[in-house]
């Protein structure tokens, strides 16, 4: 069973991990992990907030338990490494709330793309959903199922932020309280794959 916490109709179904090009596969752990970056216009068109205008890169995390005991995320620790190593952790929802409603460090006020009620911190009640439901927020992976959801790394000032990039995420236990062996995922296998079709619409 594959599980996605977002529920906007136009958000892509989340598919086994090892379907990505951009994956790691642990046989032995039964766990696969996959990255999709949301770099691209067309891709990132599923979000309401333009989060590459501010600084950030949407990165859906998916996480396949293909093993017969549930996989535990609660001490998970994702950290994305560019080409010239430096360590991005990702962003916290405060973190995105704080550059959204501060896009630009001017002392003009600029206007935000939301047209709608603002409900914190000179936000839409759209985006704050967005942002509470499209975040990688799960503590555990069932057996024979899929956790999915975004990360989003504070990439500005990074002109092409996957080019040579690593992706680490450690902390992943088995269902006896063990740490799996880390999960490492080149970006260059999501960059040098070929076009996928169409996403599929849940």
């Amino acid at each position: 069973m594959d599980t996605w916490p977002l529920r906007a109709s136009n958000m892509p179904s989340a598919q086994p991990a090892k379907t990505y090009p951009a994956h790691d596969a642990h046989p032995d752990e039964s766990v696969t992990i996959a990255l999709d970056p949301y770099d691209l216009p067309d891709k990132a068109n599923v979000f309401s907030v333009k989060y590459r205008d501010v600084g950030y890169l949407p990165i859906l995390l998916v996480v396949t338990n293909d093993g017969d005991q549930p996989v535990s995320l609660t001490g998970m620790k994702a950290q994305f490494v560019t080409v010239d190593r430096t360590k991005l952790s990702p962003a916290s929802e405060d973190d995105l709330y704080r550059r959204l409603a501060h896009p630009h460090r001017s002392s003009t006020p600029m206007p935000l793309p939301f047209p709608t009620t603002k409900i914190k911190g000179g936000l839409s009640k759209e985006a704050l959903d967005e942002i509470q439901n499209s975040r990688f927020a799960a503590r555990a992976v069932e057996p024979h199922s899929t956790q999915a959801g975004f990360l989003f790394f504070d990439v500005s000032g990074i002109s092409t932020p996957l080019d040579g990039a690593q992706f680490y995420l450690t902390g992943v236990r088995n269902g006896n309280g063990d740490d799996l062996m880390y999960f490492e995922v080149p970006l260059e296998k999501y960059l040098s794959a070929p076009a996928p079709p169409p996403a599929a619409k849940p």
